[in-house]
């Protein structure tokens, strides 16, 4: 039986090649890599002591289902593979079961892809201040999360632990990636957001933005990699409590950012402990996202 809660996994049959803010990264061979989503969190970049019940299992639900449905815009790093031909040990397979995945081994790029459909976050910052976000002009007047004439891809640089993200432009990009990918990375991005956000949308989910990531394989391949569309990697609102004007509740760890600038965390490590209600909380809206997407959670 699963664990309900995994705040790191330890699997000793394969070689860990590192954990990040939320994954852990084990080696099979020279082309495939198991990656187990624990329930650790983190928020503005820093991992928190406490983990939040069963998000590592909604994560992995939530990118294999978009992984799949999206697999015509542009190919992913999951592979068909079943749990018990990597960690035959039952033990093992317990631990990690329905939050691991067989992936293929990619190479991947230094910059993450990020696409936004509404004015809200850093982007309602830089917007207040210049008129525009990531040097993307806008149309003045536009208030608090209100939905973009268009969705707009807006890179970042991707931060090591404990360190944060920096926006950058689309031609550091083209520095970064070289014209052809980093033209192939904003235009699968667009793509990928505009179809996810109509799909979400039906089921009463506002996908306000997200980031996406990619790698390459030995042939330069693109693939679309790390998660898809998750609570983690986009912030999600309910679609009946929208309003423009308003910052709107979300299915995601605002909900945490929200908690720890209220008690003024200066959002440098060690992060705060967290209550258990803010805990609780927080991994409802994690479930009742997957519920909305994929009716199940």
């Amino acid at each position: 039986m699963p664990p309900e809660t995994l705040f790191e996994s330890h699997l000793k049959s394969l070689k860990l090649l590192g954990r990040g803010k939320v994954r852990d990264i084990y080696a099979i061979d020279a082309e495939r890599l198991l990656i187990v989503t624990t329930d650790r969190l983190s928020a503005f970049d820093v991992v928190f002591p406490d983990p939040i019940p069963r998000k590592g299992q909604v994560l992995t639900a939530v990118s294999s289902f978009w992984f799949r449905r999206l697999s015509h815009l542009i190919p992913n790093h999951l592979l068909d593979v079943p749990l018990a031909d990597i960690l035959p040990d039952a033990a093992e397979r317990d631990q990690v079961e329905t939050r691991a995945v067989v992936v293929r081994r990619l190479k991947p790029l230094p910059v993450e892809a990020i696409v936004r459909g509404y004015l809200i976050g850093s982007g309602w910052k830089d917007y207040q201040r210049t008129g525009s976000v990531c040097g993307i002009e806008l149309p003045p007047g536009l208030r608090l999360a209100e939905k973009l004439p268009e969705p707009i891809y807006t890179p970042s640089t991707k931060a090591e632990i404990g360190t944060h993200d920096e926006n950058i432009d689309f031609e550091r990009t083209v520095e970064l990636l070289g014209r052809e990918t980093a033209e192939k990375v904003r235009q699968v991005s667009l793509r990928i957001y505009t179809e996810a956000a109509a799909y979400a949308l039906e089921r009463g989910i506002i996908i306000a933005d997200t980031k996406f990531e990619f790698g390459l394989d030995e042939k330069g391949e693109l693939y679309w990699i790390d998660e898809a569309l998750t609570p983690d990697s986009s912030r999600f609102w309910p679609a009946e409590q929208y309003r423009v004007g308003v910052s709107p509740p979300s299915f995601d760890k605002q909900f945490v950012r929200d908690y720890v600038e209220a008690i003024g965390w200066n959002k440098r490590p060690p992060a705060p402990r967290l209550p258990p209600e803010i805990i609780a909380k927080t991994a409802e809206k994690y479930r009742e996202a997957q519920r909305r997407l994929l009716g199940e959670g």
